[in-house]
C-alpha cells in the first residue's frame, strides 16, 4: 500500500516463501516504479537473504515493524481486515475462484474515498474519478456526450494541476484526521520509559486458555533501540533477545523478601535485626478499632455499639473454629521432615514463648507425626516479628484443590442493579460448613451470619438471609 495515496496492491500466492514474495513485488514495482523505502513486518520471508538482495540491488531502505505491535503498520493491517471481509462475502458462492476476482475487489476499494484523505486512491493516482459500472449508468441517465479532444500540452498541465491540488487537500485532511486520532489515543495514554538493566514484564500475544496469566517475566532490558522499542533478554531461558514495543512492557516490582535467618553462622546477636520479638499477647479488640474522622456525630457511637455486640470477632487474640476442616492431600509422597533452622539465643527464646502461648490458646497440640517443617521469623513493617512456617517442601508434594469458578456474565447479571458491590459479591459466595441446631431449624447460623451482618452493617448494605444449608 502506498502511504501517500492509500493505493493498495494484492497478489494471490500459493505460498509465502521468500522467492514467491520477491517475484510478486518485482511484478508490482515493474508497473509503478521502485520505492525508496518499504515497511514490512518481521516475517522470515521478508528478512531472508533473497529479499535482502532485492532491497540492496534496487537501493530500497527496508524498515521492519516492531513485533507484536500492529500499530507500526496499522494502515496495511486495517486494509488486510477490510479485504478479508470483502473476500469472505464473495466466497460463499465462489469458493474455488475467488482469486480470479481479486483485482475487481481491489478496484472497488480504490474507487471509494478514504475517510482520512477525503479522496479515493484512484483520484490521487490518476487525477480523475474512476470510470466504473455505476459511472457508466449515470452517464447514460444524464445523456452524457463526450467533449472534443484537447491539446496534449493542456491535458498534461491540467492533470498536473489537478493532482497537485488533490494531494495538497488530501494532506490537509490527513493532518486533521491524525490530530483527532492522536488526541483520542493520548486521552488515556501515559508516558513511560525503561533503562538498561530494568526488570520488566512482557505481554503474551497468545494465551493457551483465558485463565492463563497475560504477562510473563520478569525479564531484563538489554538495550533501548529507540524511543519506544526495547531489546529484551531472557536470562532464565535459552530464548534469544527479542524486540518489544513499550506498549507490550510494564515494570516489574519485586516483593522484598525479609527473612531473619535460616542458618546461623555464629552466636552473635548483632546480625539479628532489631525488633520486638515478644511482648506477650495484646489485649486489643474493640477498643483499638480506628474510626474515620469524617463520620457524623451519631455514627461513631453506633459503630462502637455494633463492634461491642460482636466483640469476639474483632478481638486481637486469635480464635479457633471447628466448623470447617481442611485436609492436605499429599498422595503417596514419603513424609518430609526438615530439621529446624539454627537461630540465635534471642530468637530461640521468642520462638519458645510463642509456641507456649499458642499451646495455651488451644490452637496447636503436640504431635508425633513423621512430617515436620521448620519455623521462620519474618520482620513486619512495624518492627514486630511474624511467626511463620516454611512449608515449601510440603507444598511441593501437595495436590492442589480445584475450586469451581463462577461465570463472570452470570455474576454481572445478578449485580447489574446493585447500589453497592464488594469483592465478596464477585466470588462464589457459598461456604460448605457443618450445621448447628439453629441452621437445622431453617435459621442462619449465628456464627457466620453474625459476621456477615457486621460486615454488611459497616458497608451500609442490607443482609438477606442466606439458604439454610449453604452459608
Amino acid at each position: 500500500m502506498d502511504f501517500a495515496t492509500r493505493w493498495p496492491e494484492a497478489v494471490a500466492l500459493s505460498n509465502t516463501r521468500a522467492k514467491s514474495v520477491c517475484q510478486a513485488l518485482a511484478d508490482i514495482f515493474a508497473r509503478v516504479g521502485w520505492p525508496s523505502d518499504i515497511l514490512t513486518d518481521a516475517g522470515t520471508n521478508f528478512l531472508a537473504g533473497t529479499m535482502e538482495n532485492l532491497w540492496e540491488a534496487h537501493g530500497i531502505n527496508h524498515l521492519v515493524a516492531t513485533p507484536y505491535h500492529h500499530q507500526t503498520n496499522g494502515m496495511v493491517e486495517k486494509f488486510n481486515g477490510t479485504l478479508g471481509a470483502m473476500i469472505s462475502k464473495f466466497v460463499n458462492e465462489h469458493s474455488n475462484d475467488w482469486d480470479l476476482v481479486l483485482q475487481q475487489l481491489l478496484f472497488a476499494y480504490r474507487a471509494v474515498p478514504h475517510p482520512s484523505l477525503g479522496f479515493s486512491p484512484f483520484e490521487l493516482v490518476y487525477g480523475r474519478e474512476v470510470k466504473g459500472p455505476l459511472q457508466l449508468v449515470k452517464q447514460q441517465w444524464e445523456g452524457f456526450t463526450p467533449s472534443p479532444g484537447t491539446n496534449i500540452l493542456d491535458f498534461v498541465t491540467n492533470l498536473q494541476n489537478t493532482l497537485r491540488t488533490s494531494l495538497a487537500l488530501a494532506k490537509e485532511n490527513l493532518q486533521d484526521a491524525q490530530k483527532q486520532q492522536k488526541a483520542w489515543y493520548n486521552k488515556h495514554a501515559t508516558e513511560s520509559s525503561f533503562k538498561v538493566g530494568d526488570q520488566v514484564m512482557v505481554l503474551k500475544v497468545l494465551q493457551a486458555h483465558k485463565m492463563e496469566a497475560s504477562w510473563e517475566g520478569p525479564f531484563t532490558v538489554q538495550e533501548q533501540l529507540g524511543a519506544v522499542n526495547y531489546l529484551i533478554a531472557f536470562p532464565t531461558s535459552n530464548r534469544k533477545p527479542k524486540v518489544y514495543h513499550i506498549n507490550s512492557l510494564k515494570p516489574f516490582y519485586s516483593r522484598e523478601l525479609k527473612v531473619c535467618q535460616f542458618t546461623a553462622q555464629g552466636g552473635d546477636d548483632a546480625e539479628w535485626p532489631e525488633g520486638v520479638y515478644y511482648e506477650g499477647k495484646c489485649a486489643g479488640g474493640v477498643e483499638e478499632v480506628n474510626l474515620s474522622m469524617t463520620l457524623g456525630c451519631m455514627q461513631p457511637q453506633q459503630i462502637k455499639e455494633l463492634c461491642t455486640s460482636y466483640a469476639p470477632m474483632v478481638s486481637a487474640t486469635p480464635g479457633l473454629t471447628e466448623w470447617a476442616y481442611h485436609s492436605i492431600d499429599t498422595g503417596n509422597a514419603h513424609p518430609i521432615r526438615v530439621q529446624p533452622y539454627r537461630v540465635s539465643p534471642q530468637a530461640k527464646t521468642a520462638i519458645e514463648q510463642e509456641i507456649q502461648d499458642i499451646l495455651q490458646m488451644g490452637e496447636i497440640r503436640p504431635s508425633g507425626s513423621a512430617w515436620a517443617s521448620p519455623v521462620v521469623l519474618v520482620p513486619k513493617p512495624d518492627v514486630e516479628i511474624r511467626f511463620c512456617m516454611d512449608y515449601r517442601k510440603l507444598n511441593a508434594v501437595t495436590r492442589p484443590d480445584n475450586y469451581p469458578m463462577p461465570r463472570t456474565d452470570e455474576l454481572l447479571e445478578k449485580l447489574g442493579r446493585a447500589q453497592f458491590i464488594s469483592t465478596l459479591d464477585l466470588t462464589k459466595g457459598y461456604w460448605q460448613v457443618p450445621l448447628d441446631e439453629s441452621a437445622k431449624k431453617g435459621q442462619p447460623s449465628p456464627h457466620i451470619s453474625g459476621c456477615m451482618n457486621l460486615m454488611y452493617s459497616l458497608s451500609g448494605c442490607e443482609m438477606h438471609p442466606p439458604p439454610s444449608k449453604d452459608l
